[in-house]
């Protein structure tokens, strides 16, 4: 057995991840939506009650960068050097 785990994917995993040095356990649910707890038995209710509270975060809308500066872009010269 290799020592990395295979990532599972599908409708019913769950992921549990605890932030070391503290009592947080973030909850992932296989929606996206992710949740903070302290009380293991309050996070396992949450992740279970899928789709109840569940809000997974929508990417950022794909936003153009501006031209770098100094490229013809931004001299407003129509791209010409």
């Amino acid at each position: 057995m290799s020592d990395r785990t295979a990532m599972l994917h599908g409708d019913t995993v769950y992921r549990v991840h605890w932030q070391p040095g503290t009592d947080v356990l973030t909850g992932v649910c296989h929606c996206g939506a992710a949740h903070d707890f302290e009380d293991p038995v309050e996070l396992w209710e949450w992740l279970l009650a899928h789709p109840e509270g569940h809000h997974p975060e929508q990417p950022a809308a794909f936003e153009p960068l501006p031209p770098a500066l100094g490229s013809p872009e931004s001299r407003g010269n129509g791209g010409r050097a």
